[in-house]
């Protein structure tokens, strides 16, 4: 089990439930270091002035905020330790709301929430009521000096908490540069297609269907390479299809889609989707 990186107390109303938090999310994104391609000896990373090159050591260091073209505001340190929120160890519930109500747009972060000992039953009736109710609290805790706005649900008996972002962190519809529906209008006709296209293609979730196809081939060259092997690649890509004409693209695909996934109702095939 991941080590806890958080503890405290979910608190809602006169209850409080001691919780520990852990990552729930893990990301496998390949990582490269910088190397001499003299020797491979690793490459280090200098803080130099860039107009004398002139190395600066750390203790030089401040903090600065660019207003315009090279013009930086100077914060000490001392001056934003003084804006820190106040160290807490209470996730404060302040409201209830549906699930369908936030746009997944908020979301930022995944936890789990591990009930502490002896809080068990007051985790499980926590998590009862709020996966009867069909509620996702909306909470505030303060971790490592910075405060975070949360959405915590029931989850196959779990408490899982999502850090989220501010609505000022959000682009809204309305600053898009989106068509006029009025003067792009599709057809009924062309609706209908969508529609049916879309409920050929749907099926339950499985995330274990869906596999980072890059990070395999990735690892599958590091390991031909540290093997010895030579490897031919290739770098031409599959240009996309303009659409030339909607109505037959969507009659084409719907058909693809009934043909790979026949008569027996399963998933359908990775090459649908692409159709």
């Amino acid at each position: 089990m991941p080590r806890p990186i958080w503890s405290g107390a979910v608190s809602f109303g006169l209850v409080n439930v001691p919780v520990k938090l852990t990552t729930a999310q893990s990301p496998k994104d390949v990582r490269f270091n910088q190397l001499d391609g003299r020797d491979g000896t690793k490459i280090s990373t200098k803080r130099v002035r860039p107009d004398t090159g002139e190395e600066v050591p750390y203790e030089r260091l401040v903090k600065g905020y660019e207003i315009s073209p090279s013009r930086y505001v100077v914060i000490e340190p001392s001056e934003l330790d003084a804006l820190d929120p106040k160290a807490s160890r209470t996730i404060d519930i302040e409201e209830f709301v549906s699930l369908d109500e936030i746009d997944p747009l908020y979301f930022e972060k995944g936890y789990y929430l591990i009930p502490d000992k002896g809080a068990e039953k007051a985790y499980a009736l926590l998590a009862k009521a709020m996966e009867a109710t069909n509620r996702v609290a909306i909470a505030r805790f303060v971790m490592r000096t910075k405060q975070y706005l949360a959405a915590i649900r029931a989850k196959e008996g779990a408490l899982v908490l999502s850090t989220m972002l501010y609505a000022d962190e959000v682009t809204t519809v309305d600053t898009l540069e989106l068509p006029d529906v009025d003067k792009v209008a599709p057809s009924a006709r062309e609706v209908k297609m969508a529609e049916q296209l879309i409920e050929s293609l749907s099926t339950e979730f499985d995330p274990a269907r869906y596999k980072d196809e890059h990070r395999e081939k990735v690892l599958a060259l590091i390991e031909a390479k540290s093997e010895g092997q030579e490897v031919v690649t290739s770098t031409t890509s599959e240009e996309p299809t303009k659409v030339v004409d909607l109505m037959a693209a969507l009659e084409a695909s719907l058909a693809a889609a009934k043909k790979t996934r026949g008569d027996s109702g399963d998933a359908p095939a990775k090459e649908s989707k692409s159709a």
